[in-house]
């Protein structure tokens, strides 16, 4: 059976979706975009700060899942920009590790919701 598990510390959905569902052991992450949560707004000064709100509300689901970013399996990257790779990457590397980090995908799009720069979705373990 499906379970739905939302974060009262994340940032709210911006379209008819939950922040995750588990099953069989697999949480399963909507992709998270920089919306801070206590203010509603948008984080898109420049990237490194978009990135960092994009991850604390991926962070926010996870600990409302019983989990923390340990146990993350693959995250899948979106960004308007390939140019800021290496931004984006130094920032990622804040939230993990080089030995344990997730695997990944980054792909280039065209638009992204609400035309942020960055949108970050994620599989984890749920022991939930």
């Amino acid at each position: 059976m499906k379970q739905i598990i939302n974060s009262d510390k994340g940032a709210p959905p911006v379209g008819p979706y939950n922040h995750s569902t588990a099953h069989n052991g697999t949480l399963y992450i909507s992709g998270q975009i920089a919306i801070n949560p206590a203010s509603g707004k948008l984080m898109t000064d420049n990237i490194e700060e978009e990135t960092h709100q994009v991850l604390k509300n991926l962070g926010a689901v996870l600990e409302a899942a019983g989990c923390t970013y340990e146990d993350v399996l693959k995250c899948s990257v979106f960004v308007s920009d390939m140019n800021d790779y290496g931004r984006i990457n130094a920032v990622y590397s804040e939230y993990f590790n080089d030995e344990t980090a997730p695997a990944r995908e980054l792909v280039e799009v065209a638009n992204l919701p609400k035309f942020v720069n960055i949108e970050i979705s994620a599989i984890a373990v749920h022991r939930g």
